[in-house]
């Protein structure tokens, strides 16, 4: 009678067994890196490129949203004009993206 209570309370296999979780687990994770973290990582290097080959008279908008034109360079510093008289100096890193580049993706 013991015998009879121990195997129906065995579970019944599936034929995958515990491998069909991993499985669907890895999955989700690969598909996790495809949508989420490579085009983050992607945007982040495109951002730091852009910073880095910054130069005299590009047109550029801030993070704050101040529209301008690049007056000088310096190593991590940029003076931008926003105005005829009117000069802004700012960290590189300020910088969201050039104003060309916006007015492509708004057409």
């Amino acid at each position: 009678m013991l015998n009879e209570i121990f195997l129906q309370a065995q579970p019944a296999s599936d034929g995958m067994g515990g491998y069909g979780n991993f499985i669907l687990i890895g999955g989700v994770i690969i598909i996790f890196y495809f949508f989420f973290i490579r085009p983050q990582q992607k945007k982040q290097k495109d951002q730091k490129k852009f910073i880095e080959e910054i130069k005299k008279g590009d047109q550029v908008v801030t993070i704050g949203g101040i529209h301008g034109k690049v007056f000088s360079v310096a190593d991590d510093t940029i003076v931008v004009e926003v105005d005829k008289s009117t000069k802004l100096t700012m960290e590189k890193t300020a910088i969201s993206l050039e104003a060309s580049k916006k007015s492509e993706t708004k057409k």
